[in-house]
Parts: structure tokens; C-alpha cells; sequence
């Protein structure tokens, strides 16, 4: 089997498991149960991941990928800036679905050194935001707004994926997503500027964040 091939394969595998970390944590989980989880037997896990250590530095390692494609080459124009916060939104949006409180506690206890990779990937990533901010207030396009404020702003999303607070306040997660991204863009972008946004594009992805979110609710 080539790199690319069971690269592929343990992919997804993983993301069948990952939904289940999110919510149970780390530490008790056997590789057993992970097989379980992944729908494979025992056999057809070890032959693509030999220790649970192995499963989650790929998950993090794929994550830290993730992060990283953020701050690749972009074009300077106001379409471009439209294009960046689209991309930073959709990635917020995973980055609080997935990395629990839970998990990323676990992840600092039980596996030191992933979790300080992880980390020093966030903080780049807080950087290049910050960057990002600062450029678009420079160049006329964004409203001046702190930087870290609008950071901080996406960890209220965290305390709204859950079954009761939808249930409580009558909402569901495309609301939450389709509301919140008009708030984030409202907020950031100068009137004049909203036209460089391609909104219909931005729907598709929200269509998608919706399902996986749901689906890791219930």
C-alpha cells in the first residue's frame, strides 16, 4: 500500500474516533474500544496505528496542518481580505468543535508533547489573526475593533453545541453558524466593503459545518 493510500485510510478512521474523544476524554479509551469505535477489528487497527499515543499525535499533527494552511500565500485585495475571513471563520468554528475543554486538558496531562505542538500552533495562528486584523484596519476595509477581542469572541460558540442549550433556547446549529457569521462580518467589515464577500459560497460551508456538528451531538 502507498504513503498516500494509507494516509488516507487512517484519515478516516480517525475521524469516526474523534467525535467519541470529544465527549469521553482521552485516558480510559483502549485500543480495543478504538477498534470499536472505528468499526474495524483489532487487526485491521494495528495494522495502521500500533499504540493509542500514535493515534493522537496524528490527530493533532493533522490538525497543526490545518492551522497551518491559514497563513499560506494570499492575494492583497479587498476580495482577498472577504476570502481570509471566510477561511478563519469556518476554521474557528472547527478548531471550538473539536478541541473540547476536555480533550485539550487530557491532551496537556497525558501527552505533554503533543499538546506543547498544538499549542505553539494556536499561538502562530493568534499571531497571523492578529496580523490579519490589524492589515484590514490599515487598509480601510475592517472597523476598529481589538483584535483579541474578536479572538476571544469565538469561545462563546462552545458553550452552544450541546443538546440542551439548543433545546433550552429553541435554536439549531445552522441558526447559531448563519448568525453568528452575519454578526462576525457585520462587525468587522466596513459597509462599503460587505460587496467583496461572497456570501452564497460561505453558505455551502455552513451547510457542511452544520451536518458534522449535529452529528456529533446526538
Amino acid at each position: 500500500m502507498n504513503t498516500d493510500k494509507k494516509h488516507e485510510i487512517r484519515a478516516k478512521l480517525v475521524m469516526k474516533l474523534i467525535p467519541y474523544l470529544r465527549k469521553n476524554g482521552l485516558q480510559s479509551i483502549r485500543m480495543e474500544e478504538i477498534a470499536k469505535v472505528m468499526e474495524v477489528s483489532r487487526a485491521t487497527l494495528y495494522k495502521y496505528f500500533s499504540t493509542k499515543e500514535e493515534i493522537i499525535g496524528f490527530i493533532v499533527a493533522g490538525f497543526i496542518e490545518y492551522m497551518n494552511e491559514l497563513t499560506s500565500s494570499h492575494v492583497d485585495s479587498d476580495q482577498s481580505f472577504g476570502a481570509r475571513f471566510q477561511q478563519i471563520f469556518e476554521q474557528s468554528v472547527s478548531l471550538v468543535e473539536y478541541f473540547t475543554d476536555i480533550f485539550i486538558k487530557e491532551l496537556e496531562t497525558s501527552y505533554p508533547e503533543w499538546y506543547d505542538r498544538f499549542n505553539e500552533a494556536m499561538k502562530r495562528r493568534e499571531q497571523y489573526l492578529l496580523a490579519f486584523y490589524a492589515e484590514g484596519i490599515q487598509k480601510g476595509i475592517f472597523n476598529e475593533i481589538s483584535g483579541r477581542l474578536l479572538i476571544a469572541q469565538d469561545e462563546i460558540l462552545r458553550g452552544m453545541f450541546n443538546v440542551k442549550y439548543l433545546m433550552t433556547n429553541h435554536l439549531t446549529v445552522q441558526q447559531i453558524l448563519t448568525d453568528y457569521y452575519q454578526l462576525k462580518k457585520f462587525q468587522l467589515f466596513k459597509p462599503e466593503k460587505l460587496a467583496a464577500i461572497d456570501d452564497a459560497a460561505m453558505g455551502q460551508k455552513i451547510a457542511y459545518l452544520t451536518q458534522k456538528i449535529t452529528k456529533n451531538l446526538y
